[in-house]
């Protein structure tokens, strides 16, 4: 089969043989993998200790084409998604609590194991979601972690009614539509000068855009931070009301400079989101049943995964770019 291989040289095109499912696991045909910002991460060293060489993506589309022994709860040929977090101890304290996202033995789709920049991978069945009707294989993959980590992000958000976006890329165009939808008001917030960035937020339901040094019409109830620009969490928490939270949903971040005390107090909050629970799919994917989400994608080939990090590097893509898998 054919995979895009990184290794300590870079990204590279392989022809290597088709993996067989283990016990519990599902062997997947890769219909469609979206092209995550963390898959740049780990291709610039980041994120530490990924499986090496690997075949990264972790938002992947496929049909079930063999189960590993003991896996039953997918039929053949169904459609399935592999997401990010690709299975946990289930003992720890974490793992205990209800916390999985935080499980001290997690493993990771295209960081720890190989992941669906390829035409095949193995998934083990337990971590797998059944995707809703209504989307192509290409629109449904920036679901499986820009929607799914959005959506754990705005969770986090509470009952804010006015919500600022910081980043409106991947996981922010679909988040914006999921708020919308619940009756909140988005004010997204673009790099300078971004004028395209931001018509197309206000296209999405945004109430308000402007770039990221703008001061919105109103004090915010909370703000997501989807961009790794440690210098925008000052910049969001002096926008946010008393009592608002500032929410770092990226898994990794420049360093955040020092500010003043009095624009963190009054009961203001900054925290990080980590990783997503198989609740968090559920819960999800259940809206995304309901409301139908319209994910912008611009489509590549496999060969070509080189070619969209680089444009996922340039900061300019409006929605998300995915990889879209030839027949052998």
């Amino acid at each position: 089969m054919q995979a895009m291989i990184l290794d300590q040289s870079g990204l590279h095109p392989r022809d290597i043989p088709k993996p067989a499912p283990g016990p519990g696991e599902v062997l997947i045909r890769v219909q469609a993998c979206g092209v995550c910002r963390t898959d740049l991460h780990i291709l610039d060293h980041e994120l530490e200790n990924p499986k090496m060489p690997l075949i990264p993506g972790h938002e992947i589309v496929g049909i079930v084409e063999g189960n590993g022994e003991g896996a039953f709860r997918f039929s053949m040929g169904q459609r399935v998604g592999v997401p990010w977090l690709a299975g946990t101890c289930g003992h720890c304290r974490y793992c205990q609590d209800g916390r999985e996202n935080l499980c001290d033995h997690a493993r990771f789709t295209g960081y720890t194991l190989d992941g669906g920049y390829a035409q095949y991978t193995v998934a083990d069945e337990r971590y797998c979601f059944a995707l809703p009707d209504g989307y192509t294989d290409a629109e449904a993959a920036p679901l499986l972690c820009a929607g799914l980590i959005g959506y754990r992000a705005l969770m986090a958000c509470g009952n804010a009614d006015r919500i600022g976006i910081y980043g409106f890329g991947a996981a922010a165009h679909i988040i914006c539509q999921v708020a919308v939808w619940q009756g909140r008001k988005i004010h997204a917030f673009t790099r300078p000068h971004d004028e395209a960035t931001q018509r197309f937020a206000l296209d999405l339901g945004a109430a308000w855009a402007g770039d990221s040094s703008s001061v919105p019409p109103q004090k915010l109830d909370a703000a997501i931070i989807f961009a790794p620009a440690g210098e925008l969490v000052p910049e969001a928490l002096s926008h946010v009301a008393k009592g608002g939270t500032v929410v770092c949903a990226g898994i990794h971040m420049s360093e955040i400079p020092a500010f003043p005390y009095r624009i963190l107090w009054g009961e203001r909050m900054v925290r990080s989101i980590a990783n997503l629970t198989r609740a968090d799919g559920k819960a999800f994917f259940d809206i995304a049943s309901r409301l139908r989400i319209k994910t912008h994608v611009q489509e590549f080939a496999l060969g070509d995964a080189g070619k969209a990090l680089e444009l996922l590097r340039g900061g300019k893509v409006q929605g998300a770019l995915v990889l879209v898998m030839n027949e052998d």
